[in-house]
């Protein structure tokens, strides 16, 4: 069978429910991990998921920020939850489908000024990802894992616009590229959309609001994100090579969010 993993953070789902219900319709999705929802567990619009053909809902609410949640097709049965964010933010929510343990992360962006010392938003998010890190340190490489989900760091010299300016701006400095490797390394995760995209080709998945023709500025970040463990390997390239793609069209819808949704497909 196919299963279809999507990360997308919506930037308001209740905002944006029918361009969620326009992009299933399109595009198919068997699993749509989902962030920045902002809004409680009550509040989340689940009878639109159900007629869209994703019932199997795992929300994870918090009043106005943040908040993630899982949509599936097929049924969901419990993935062990992490306690990586000190704050207590709901940034994180698990499920297993069809045998895959999915971890869907809104991981802090870190605000404006890269130092610890400095900004602790900065320091919340580098302490996210140590602790993420670590967690992963301690699983079976060989088991059926992804990751997906808005990781706010745009990990390669491609991944961004410009290299050299965005070193020095939060989502690009060494110091959260480096983090982002470390969490790769942990479990020799495999980064389907660049395995199906190699570089040096760009590969975005945000533009800022502040642009009037996203397309036109061209100073897009690749911060969406889909990482499979080994034991995902042959799913994932039993075709011949990884399917994955950022759906950068949906970004030129009315009033759209800034992300754009990333999907990948495993063979199982």
């Amino acid at each position: 069978m196919r299963l279809r993993l999507c990360t997308w953070n919506v930037n308001s789902v209740r905002l944006r429910i029918e361009q969620v219900a326009r992009f299933v319709a399109e595009q198919a999705p068997d699993v749509l991990c989902l962030q920045e929802i902002k809004c409680r567990e009550g509040e989340f619009p689940r009878e639109a998921f159900a007629e869209m053909g994703l019932p199997h809902l795992k929300v994870a609410g918090q009043k106005g920020w943040h908040g993630v949640a899982i949509a599936s097709r097929l049924p969901l049965e419990d993935a062990p939850g992490l306690s990586v964010c000190r704050e207590g933010h709901a940034r994180c929510v698990a499920a297993t489908v069809a045998g895959v343990e999915v971890q869907n992360f809104y991981i802090p962006a870190g605000g404006d000024v890269p130092d610890r010392a400095l900004n602790a938003k900065f320091d919340h998010k580098l302490d996210f990802f140590e602790k993420l890190t670590t967690e992963m340190g301690r699983r079976d490489r060989k088991a059926p894992l992804a990751i997906v989900g808005d990781l706010n760091v745009a990990p390669g010299e491609h991944d961004v616009w410009n290299h050299r300016y965005m070193s020095k701006v939060v989502s690009h400095t060494p110091v959260e590229v480096e983090a982002m490797l470390a969490l790769r390394a942990s479990l020799d995760f495999i980064d389907l959309p660049r395995a199906a995209t190699p570089e040096p080709q760009k590969l975005p998945s945000w533009w800022s609001y502040r642009a009037a023709d996203f397309r036109a500025s061209g100073r897009g970040l690749r911060l969406d994100h889909i990482l499979v463990t080994p034991g995902l390997r042959d799913a994932a390239f039993r075709t011949g090579g990884a399917v994955s793609q950022v759906h950068e069209g949906v970004r030129a819808w009315t009033r759209p969010s800034d992300h754009a949704p990333v999907t990948a497909d495993l063979a199982l």
